[in-house]
């Protein structure tokens, strides 16, 4: 900032509605809110968003609720495939792919469906992927308290592919682990094996 410039004040939008800040945008990047393809845009736009940010309404414990059993099997639990969405916090763009959540139980599992939960609560939220990907294992490691958690996040940006370097063939590919996941060169192994091979579909 040069001396004579003048710092920029905040402006107070807290009053202004949603969907007048969503027009303004439209405005400012070259099109008419009020033409007929645009007149509901803005409300559309306020519902899509609320929908892909529903994840700071949502708590991992609220995710699982009372899904956690008492049970003695110690090997490992692999969800495998969960298909996310989420949004990238530097660019307001999407970014999406799959999701591997494992855990070896340590006297207690989780409802299978709940490692998909955790996942939507957390990609739900504007993000970056590597993030996400340390909260959803550290949420299942405060939850069920196990030996060992890992996950591995691969997923596909948009701001990487739509504008940027665009290279649509690029994917990203980020993990966490804890406990015997790290501790156990095997365990992390047989993890990454797991999750790097294809199998075919159940018919």
């Amino acid at each position: 900032m040069s001396p004579d410039s003048e710092p920029q004040t905040e402006v107070d939008l807290s009053d202004v509605s949603y969907e007048a800040l969503v027009a303004e945008m439209i405005r400012r990047n070259g099109d008419d809110p009020e033409r007929e393809g645009m007149l509901k845009t803005p409300e559309r736009v306020k519902k899509a968003m609320a929908f892909l940010t529903s994840g700071y309404d949502r708590a991992p414990a609220d995710a699982i609720g009372d899904a956690l059993f008492t049970e003695t099997h110690r090997n490992m639990v692999l969800v495998k495939d969960i298909e996310l969405y989420s949004l990238c916090e530097h660019h307001l763009l999407p970014f999406f792919g799959k999701a591997h959540v494992a855990y070896i139980p340590d006297g207690r599992i989780m409802g299978l469906s709940k490692a998909a939960r955790l996942v939507e609560v957390f990609s739900r939220r504007f993000q970056v992927q590597e993030r996400l990907t340390e909260q959803i294992a550290q949420a299942v490691w405060d939850t069920i308290q196990p030996q060992g958690v890992a996950v591995v996040v691969e997923a596909y940006h948009l701001c990487m592919m739509m504008r940027g370097v665009q290279k649509q063939n690029s994917k990203t590919v980020t993990s966490a682990m804890r406990g015997s996941f790290l501790e156990d060169p095997r365990t992390r192994d047989e993890f990454l094996r797991l999750t790097t091979s294809d199998h075919r579909p159940l018919s």
